[in-house]
């Protein structure tokens, strides 16, 4: 279903000539167009005269001489620009992966030291609870 707010959207972005429109706009902005002509014959009048001023306007044209010193300009730019920018990837690559590998061995000995502590408590927890045990066939093997 189709909105006046799309309607004016698609307008304004192809113009009046709705073969520009995408194809799956279509179909709803025409029955949009014919349902609501009241909002829809003004867009598509003033969008048609656009159109109009656009096609009569003359269409610019670029010396050779300028297209090859743009394309020269932006080939050495490029050049330029490339290594550069590499340059400060790599060091920043650099950076970040010693700050992981930091981050990975402080983690790991983080979790050696925390290890040896829970572990002992949970065996002594083990301990106290199976001396609570009363008899024979509810005891259990220490793990």
């Amino acid at each position: 279903m189709m909105t006046a707010e799309r309607f004016l959207a698609l307008v304004a972005a192809y113009g009046a000539d709705r073969r520009r429109w995408p194809e799956g706009e279509r179909a709803a902005a025409d029955a949009f167009a014919a349902t609501r002509a009241d909002i829809s014959a003004p867009a598509l009048a003033e969008a048609d005269a656009v159109d109009a001023l656009l096609h009569r306007s003359p269409a610019p044209q670029v010396s050779a001489a300028l297209r090859d010193r743009v394309l020269t300009a932006a080939a050495s730019a490029g050049g330029r620009a490339g290594r550069a920018g590499r340059m400060w990837i790599d060091r920043l690559s650099l950076a970040f992966g010693a700050g992981w590998a930091v981050a990975t061995c402080a983690g790991v000995v983080a979790g050696v030291m925390l290890t040896s502590h829970v572990t002992a408590d949970a065996q002594a927890d083990a301990v106290l609870y199976q001396s609570s045990l009363l008899g024979v066939d509810d005891t259990e093997v220490l793990g």
